[in-house]
Formats: C-alpha cells, structure tokens, sequence
C-alpha cells in the first residue's frame, strides 16, 4: 500500500501562492465564522489560521454560539461582502442542525466565496461545481481530485463511492469527479451498513463522515484507493474514518489522517482567498 500524503502537494501550491501575494504587493483577508463547539471544526479552523497567517494572509475568527441568531449572522457576512479589506469569507461546516445552511452559504457575495460553495459560484448544495468570474472552485473536491490524481492511476471510467452525512455534499462530490470522467455515486452515512457489497466493488472510496472506524479492511476491495476526508479527535489522537490497520493490508492507495485530504483543502482554500483578492484589486 502507497500513502498519498498531502504535504507535499500542499507546500508546492502555497510556496508558489506566497510568492504571488508577495510579488504582487497584495494584502488578502480571510473571514471564518465558526458556529456551534464541533470539535472538528475548532481542529480545522485553527489549522486555517495558521497556515493563512504564515502566506501573509490576514485571519479573521467570528464566532457564534449554537443558540445565535440565524440572521445576525447573515446580517455579518453581508457586512463583509462590501469590505474591501476581506478578500475571501467561509462557514466552517457543519453548522448546528437548527441553522439554514443553504440560506447562509447564499449570503456570501460568490466572489468572496472562498470555499466555493455559493449557489452562484461553485455550489456545494445540489448544483454543478463550476467557476466564479473570480476561478474559484469547490476546494474538497478540487484536493480531492488533486490527490487521486497523485496516485498515477489511469481513473477514467473507475467505479467511486462517496460516504457522506449529506445529500448535498453527495451530490457536489459526485458531479466534480462524473466532469473528471470517473463514475461516482454516493452513499449517506445512514445507509452504510445496508450497502456493503456496493462498497467492497468500488475502486475508489471517498468517505467524509467524521467517524473513526467508518471504513474497515472487510468493506474494501483490494487495492482500491481510499480517499479518508473525515476527522475526528479521540482524546489527544486526530483520527480519519478508516481503520487505518486494517485498512492498509488491504488497499492500494490510502491518504493519512492527519497529513492526507487536509493540508491539500487549506492550500486550495487560500488559493481561492488569492485569486478572490486578485479579482477584487482589478475593479
């Protein structure tokens, strides 16, 4: 089995990112609102900040309690979308199930949209990931595809199964990887068990569950490549959702937890906030 780590991809799109901003004189600002005490969440938004801080990129944390008003929210980001000193703007996801998360990923400006997830940029929610004027792309299915393509594996026409909490990032993970020419099809974390045998025929499996022990040596197909996207903290330990033990006896590609999916997402994250920067200088 080969690990498809993602530091090294990482580092060479974030040298090549600090030097732009740097050659260009720009001065990009990314805004995070963080909802809720997901553990998760706190796990992904302080690896955000500091990987921005160190490109030179200014971080700004707005955080609200579970219990905060949807449209106090809205009313922030719609505050946001007119500063000029903010390039880029994401919700950490999920947010707490009470919340409309839809209603509040529309109220980026999609030029601002740094994760790519707007109904008019690049939509995370059901409709075709596609470029903002601004190029901005759905960064998860972007290191994603990143990643499998750092395998060397010829993926035309390969069988894909993505393991999702959501129809909406179902929906988003299937249609990037169908427009790569790889046949994709989801499964919501619910139905997992119902579905093992559609699992164990997949040649590639992407899971972001956020549940460690989602993905088991037993459900995979030999040498399948196994993308784990999730993340979880177990005590001190950062853990994906494949049982990497027993995993890894029997797959062909695995990305690690942490140092996999991750580092990749934040890289292509801060090159959205460049080119959202980018973008906002011309006008």
């Amino acid at each position: 089995m080969k690990l498809l780590k993602g530091k090294k991809i990482a580092d060479k799109i974030l040298e090549n990112l600090r030097q732009k901003i740097k050659k260009e004189k720009l001065e990009p600002g990314l805004a995070v609102f963080l909802v809720g005490d997901d553990k998760a969440s706190e796990i992904y938004v302080s690896l955000k900040k500091r990987a921005a801080q160190q490109m030179g990129i200014k971080f700004l944390l707005f955080r609200y309690g579970e219990n905060a008003k949807e449209s106090k929210i809205i009313s922030k980001i719609k505050k946001l979308n007119s500063d000029k000193s903010v390039s880029g703007i994401i919700v950490q996801l999920p947010l707490p199930k009470k919340f409309n998360t839809q209603k509040i990923i529309n109220s980026i400006n999609p030029e601002k949209d740094a994760d790519g997830f707007s109904a008019k940029g690049g939509s995370a929610f059901g409709g075709h990931p596609q470029e903002s004027s601004s190029g901005l792309q759905p960064v998860f299915p972007s290191a994603i595809l990143k990643l499998l393509g750092s395998s060397g594996e010829n993926l035309n026409n390969k069988k894909t199964i993505i393991l999702a909490n959501s129809v909406r990032f179902g929906e988003v993970m299937e249609t990037a990887l169908m427009n790569k020419g790889i046949r994709a099809d989801y499964i919501l974390a619910k139905n997992i068990k119902s579905n093992q045998r559609k699992i164990k025929s997949a040649d590639i499996v992407i899971s972001a569950v956020g549940k460690s022990g989602t993905i088991t040596g037993n459900m995979i197909k030999k040498d399948a490549v196994i993308i784990d996207g999730g993340i979880t903290k177990v005590g001190k330990k950062v853990l994906g959702d494949a049982d990497f033990e027993s995993v890894k006896k029997i797959a062909g590609y695995l990305t690690p937890v942490p140092g996999g999916v991750g580092p990749v997402t934040i890289a292509c994250l801060l090159e959205n906030v460049y080119l959202a920067e980018k973008g906002q200088s011309k006008l």
